[in-house]
């Protein structure tokens, strides 16, 4: 089961990928509205992945996965983005900021769970070769 901490400030983006998420039986999903909420969830749940929205009101998704990564147990958890904007430069700076996969929106409710799937899978055999 891969447990994956949803972060994203559209109520309706967080209800879409629940269920597309929870729709593949092996992801489990906890969902927070703002940064400031995924720094509190993570003392009772420790997600494998992140999935973070990038434009968030008060603290950015870039920003929270700044401050996961001073926790605990949590540096080297990977995190991928969600964003709206689809130019090159905004990708290069999350990658930058350590995304493993930038996801574009709209995403594709169908494909949501395969996506993230093959982004870990991925990670996984670059870190055993």
């Amino acid at each position: 089961m891969i447990k994956l901490l949803h972060v994203d400030d559209d109520t309706d983006i967080l209800e879409i990928a629940r269920i597309s998420l929870e729709f593949s039986g092996d992801i489990e999903v906890v969902q927070c509205s703002s940064g400031e909420e995924a720094l509190a969830a993570v003392a009772e749940f420790i997600p494998d992945v992140f999935l973070l929205d990038v434009m968030m009101p008060g603290m950015t998704g870039p920003k929270t996965l700044e401050e996961l990564r001073k926790l605990p147990g949590l540096a080297e958890v990977p995190a991928i983005f969600m964003t709206a904007r689809a130019n090159a430069d905004e990708h290069k700076e999350l990658w930058d900021v350590g995304a493993l996969e930038v996801i574009s929106k709209p995403f594709d409710p169908m494909s949501l769970s395969q996506q993230i799937k093959a982004v870990l899978a991925n990670r996984l055999t670059k870190d055993l070769a």
